[in-house]
C-alpha cells in the first residue's frame, strides 16, 4: 500500500479506538471538529478532525474512502507533496466549514466534522477539474466528469453521521486548487525531490511492506513501468 495512506490508516484506528473501546462517541474526544472547542483555542482539531470516526462502521468506511482516495492521489502527485496537501485541505476545509457553520445552523443542524471524507472531496475535486476527461460513467449513466463529485455528495448525504457541510467544504477548496485559485499550495517536483530526503519521509521509505511513492514525475513513471 501507498505510505502515506497506510500511515493515515493507523491514524484512524489509534484516534478513534480508545472511544470505541469505551463505548463514548469519538466526536467528544480531543480530537474531534467542534466550534465551541475551536474557539477555547483547541486549534490542533483543524487536522486531527479527519482521524475520528464515531463506530464501527464509519470507521470501515473511512477505511475505504482512504484506502481509495488518499491511495490514488498519492500515487498521481508522490507521498511527500501527498502529506502536505492532505493537512493544506484539511485545515481550509476547517476553516471554510466553522465560516458557514455559523450561518447554516442559524436555519438547520449541523454535523460535527470528522472524517478523512472532506479530504476526499477536496482530492476528487482536484482530479475532476484537471482531468483530461469529457465524460465517464457514474452507475452506468455517461455523465460531465466535472459533475461526478456533486454526485458523490449527494450520495454521501445517506451515509449515517456524515456532515454534508463538511464535505461540500472538502470540494470547494480541492476545486479551487484544481482551478488554480490556490496555487500557493504548489511546489516544484525539486522541492518534492528534496523533501523525499529529509525526515519523516526517507523514514517512510525505509518501512518493509510499504510503497514510497517519489516526488519526480520521472521517478514515479519508472516506478510504475517496474
Amino acid at each position: 500500500p501507498p505510505a502515506a495512506a497506510a500511515l493515515m490508516l493507523l491514524l484512524s484506528l489509534g484516534a478513534s479506538a480508545p472511544g470505541l473501546l469505551r463505548g463514548a462517541p469519538a466526536a467528544r474526544s480531543a480530537a474531534s471538529l467542534r466550534p465551541t472547542a475551536l474557539r477555547a483555542g483547541e486549534v490542533h482539531r483543524l487536522v486531527t478532525y479527519i482521524f475520528v470516526y464515531e463506530d464501527l462502521i464509519s470507521l470501515t468506511c473511512g477505511a475505504i474512502i482512504i484506502w481509495y482516495f488518499a491511495g490514488s492521489f498519492e500515487k498521481n502527485v508522490g507521498t511527500a507533496k501527498h502529506c502536505f496537501l492532505t493537512i493544506a485541505f484539511a485545515i481550509l476545509s476547517a476553516l471554510l466549514y466553522l465560516l458557514l457553520e455559523t450561518v447554516v445552523s442559524r436555519v438547520s443542524e449541523v454535523e460535527d466534522a470528522k472524517g478523512f471524507m472532506p479530504v476526499a472531496f477536496a482530492t476528487l475535486g482536484v482530479s475532476t477539474t484537471r482531468s483530461r476527461m469529457k465524460s465517464t460513467l457514474f452507475f452506468g449513466v455517461r455523465v460531465p466528469v466535472v459533475l461526478v463529485p456533486w454526485f458523490m455528495l449527494c450520495v454521501a448525504w445517506f451515509i449515517p453521521r456524515c456532515s454534508l457541510l463538511s464535505n461540500l467544504c472538502g470540494l470547494l477548496v480541492g476545486e479551487a486548487y484544481g482551478l488554480g485559485y490556490c496555487f500557493c499550495l504548489d511546489f516544484p517536483e525539486s522541492v518534492g525531490s528534496k523533501l523525499d530526503q529529509v525526515f519523516p519521509f526517507s523514514l517512510l521509505k525505509r518501512i518493509p511492506g510499504l510503497k514510497y511513492i517519489p516526488g519526480s514525475l520521472a521517478e514515479r513513471r519508472a516506478l510504475e513501468s517496474s
